[in-house]
């Protein structure tokens, strides 16, 4: 059984209370390996296992957690999960693939869905248009004075293209313009892999002149590697390109990547007027800033 920190300790302890909990007949011992007690009560009642784990990767991502405590963390998910009879379905969801931690045999049972680079299930990244229809008429009748219309939806929030080929509305920011009564940003970067800038500062100089252009509404010839996010540091364009388009910072259609809608151009201007290191885009978002603000009396 792998050394486990107080934070996995906590989860194995949770578990084994659960089980107990559930398994009354059971004499389950304090100490035992939470894999163990699932094969014996799958060897006796013959019950099998759901397990649904929400940003499973999130240790990776918390500066206290070390190198060690994450080896150990990937140890205990391999000997929970791969090749255990009790195991029905084990469902997990990210930031990154399961590539970028895992070296070849950890965890190498799962398969890997993303909206940009495959069909299956990529309709239900986002909210179709049939059911931002359906949203929408609720919002009609039972908001007071609705100040939102129709197109505002598609303008501001839709435009990201599966590989169906079927374009998306980012679901939170429907939900959450709806709820307002009011079109806004309503993007939230969550850490450092949905920001912008995280993609773009390995490769400033060449990334420069498509960011101007992909602000000014251009679409920029890119291909897309599906598990080029799990690169350390993302070198060449197409890397970059591809890593946001998984993270939905741009959207991939028919060979072209793009700005799908204006809420992220309202995270792209945000990011351009603060990144000195852009050089002239830099410069120039905010020479655009102070030529729009009012004349001075």
């Amino acid at each position: 059984m792998p050394e486990l920190c107080g934070i996995y300790s906590r989860i194995q302890d949770g578990m084994l209370r659960d089980l107990k909990e559930a398994y009354p007949e059971l004499e389950i011992e304090k100490q035992a390996a939470v894999w163990d007690v699932l094969s014996v009560i799958f060897n006796r009642t013959g019950h099998k296992f759901i397990f649904v784990m929400d940003e499973w990767d999130a240790v990776f991502h918390m500066s206290f957690v070390t190198e060690r405590d994450r080896e150990n963390f990937l140890l205990f998910l391999k000997l929970l999960l791969k090749g255990q009879s009790y195991v029905e379905l084990a469902y997990m969801t990210g930031v990154l693939p399961i590539a970028k931690y895992s070296d070849g045999s950890e965890l190498n049972m799962f398969l890997e869905y993303n909206m940009a680079t495959r069909v299956r299930f990529s309709e239900y990244f986002g909210f179709s248009d049939e059911e931002v229809d359906l949203l929408y008429q609720r919002y009609l009748e039972r908001t007071k004075k609705p100040r939102i219309t129709r197109e505002n939806l598609r303008e501001w929030y839709d435009g990201y293209h599966t590989a169906a080929g079927e374009s998306l509305y980012n679901p939170r920011s429907v939900v959450c313009a709806l709820t307002d009564n009011q079109l806004s940003n309503y993007w939230v970067s969550s850490g450092k892999y949905d920001s912008i800038f995280t993609y773009i500062q390995y490769n400033v100089d060449e990334i420069q002149n498509d960011l101007a252009l992909l602000f000014a509404g251009e679409k920029i010839s890119s291909g897309i590697q599906e598990y080029a996010a799990a690169a350390q540091e993302l070198k060449t364009k197409e890397e970059i390109y591809s890593a946001m388009v998984v993270y939905g910072l741009l959207t991939y259609d028919n060979g072209m990547v793009f700005i799908p809608n204006k809420e992220l151009m309202g995270s792209y201007a945000a990011m351009m007027k603060k990144e000195k290191s852009l050089g002239y885009v830099y410069r120039l978002a905010n020479v655009s800033t102070q030529m729009l603000q009012p004349p001075r009396e």
